[in-house]
């Protein structure tokens, strides 16, 4: 921990453990302090901070409520693994993963090509038996699976391939075929994991999830994919930021 570096302003109105919590939680998010890494004891850190044990307890006891920290027996306060956090915008999770510095990689489930029924023609604005490409995809951040993505899209202007997504994000390879994500109509939900969704996320059957289901359109209003996401909820919230009209 010799790394981080913690300035108190001694005459602010902000509780010191506050103030020591926070800019912890800052070097956790900026990835200075990486998942794993182990914080000086309580007492070392009081004696290098100039502050009282109480204050720099309540101040790791308050990372440990937020999930940033995680006491174990022999072994002394460490980081866990960084809830990933996301902003509902237009981006692909491949994308804001690798913004944030969580390495994403993913496992092609399946990629089939199939006709659209009657629901999913409605959907995508397309006529029934219209052949559609498939897509389930297992996405992991840092090694960890994080979620399950289903997409169904018109097999058309952009050739998908497994390998591929192995390797990218969908609305990256989207983009790259020339596609023009505008906007998209999206749902947030929640459910308990099946069976097989906790076998692939690594959770307990009837773990809660976070799902989404979201139908993006082009700049000329065509449904470019329509896609039904699973997310562990223990691992990802979705953030949003309400303006007054």
């Amino acid at each position: 921990m010799g790394h981080l570096e913690i300035e108190l302003d001694r005459s602010s109105p902000v509780p010191l453990y506050f103030q020591v919590a926070e800019q912890i939680s800052e070097a956790i998010r900026r990835g200075d302090l990486a998942p794993g890494s182990r914080l000086d004891n309580e007492i070392l850190l009081a004696d290098r901070l100039g502050l009282s044990r109480p204050t720099v307890r309540q101040a790791i006891q308050y990372l440990v409520d937020k999930g940033l920290l995680v006491r174990k027996r022999g072994v002394g306060t460490q980081v866990v693994h960084g809830q990933v956090k996301r902003s509902v915008e237009l981006t692909s999770l491949y994308d804001d993963l690798r913004r944030a510095g969580q390495k994403p990689s993913t496992r092609v489930l399946s990629f089939e090509r199939v006709s659209a029924d009657e629901a999913m023609a409605e959907t995508l604005g397309l006529e029934p038996g219209t052949e559609l490409v498939h897509i389930q995809r297992l996405r992991y951040a840092s090694g960890e699976p994080l979620a399950i993505l289903r997409n169904w899209l018109p097999a058309g202007p952009a050739q998908l391939t497994a390998e591929a997504l192995e390797e990218h994000g969908l609305y990256e390879l989207l983009r790259a075929a020339g596609i023009r994500l505008r906007v998209a109509n999206q749902r947030i939900g929640a459910k308990a994991a099946s069976a097989a969704e906790a076998r692939l996320l690594g959770e307990r059957r009837g773990a809660p999830l976070l799902t989404m289901v979201r139908t993006a359109y082009d700049d000329q209003g065509k449904a470019v994919e329509h896609g039904s996401h699973v997310y562990r909820a223990s691992h990802y919230s979705l953030e949003v930021t309400l303006i007054e009209r």
